[in-house]
């Protein structure tokens, strides 16, 4: 059965997924470039490379995990178009799956994502323009990530319009909140509601935490 669809009380017959980037400029993301750093993925990055949202996912964790998992599972894109596009800090919107290696996580690293950041505004505005043309005028744009400041709204507002959407219920709810409700509705296939940004207050009160769900052995009566 097909996961339902809930947009502001209307059914859009297509949507795509914005996800915000995870942050490369922290600790984690040493750990991938640390020179002699041994697990996996940092061998994977050395060695060929590894894909954008596996690297992100370890960069962010749980965020970034509910990101890419309810994107992949709720993407509806036009025939021919991107269901999902990961904002970078240098080259617009990469696909997961991109294969990254030391070298891409290094330019990542370098410029900075802001609205005084033109390599970032100019590769974002440039990939939204190319989205839009491929997406037509009917596909409602949703952006998974922060509204709290202009970096990602004021950019893809400006190609987009009200298009561009944002689910409701991340509201008042920090980033790892967020993941976790995002992952719930995976298992659950319920998606979120979406609302134009511009509806969307940039700051909201805080929701009631997400209630403990049993493991399957509790289910179970383990």
């Amino acid at each position: 059965m097909r996961a339902r669809r809930t947009i502001l009380g209307a059914m859009a017959s297509h949507h795509v997924f914005l996800l915000s980037p995870a942050s490369c400029h922290g600790k984690r993301a040493r750990m991938l470039l640390r020179e002699g750093a041994a697990s996996d993925l940092a061998l994977r990055l050395r060695n060929g490379g590894a894909p954008l949202a596996d690297v992100f996912s370890f960069l962010s964790a749980l965020y970034f995990r509910g990101k890419i998992a309810y994107a992949r599972t709720f993407a509806s894109p036009p025939a021919g178009a991107p269901g999902i596009g990961v904002i970078t800090s240098s080259r617009g919107f990469v696909d997961p799956d991109c294969v990254l290696t030391t070298l891409d996580l290094e330019e990542f690293a370098r410029t900075d994502i802001g609205m005084d950041s033109p390599a970032y505004l100019d590769a974002l505005s440039a990939s939204a323009r190319a989205l839009a043309d491929a997406v037509g005028p009917d596909t409602r744009v949703v952006l998974l990530g922060s509204i709290a400041t202009a970096k990602y709204v004021d950019p893809l507002r400006d190609v987009f319009g009200r298009r561009l959407v944002f689910p409701i219920e991340f509201v008042g709810r920090g980033d790892m909140s967020r993941g976790g409700l995002m992952l719930r509705c995976v298992e659950d296939r319920r998606e979120l509601a979406y609302v134009p940004v511009d509806n969307v207050p940039r700051h909201g009160a805080r929701p009631p935490k997400l209630a403990p769900r049993l493991g399957p052995r509790a289910r179970n009566g383990g």
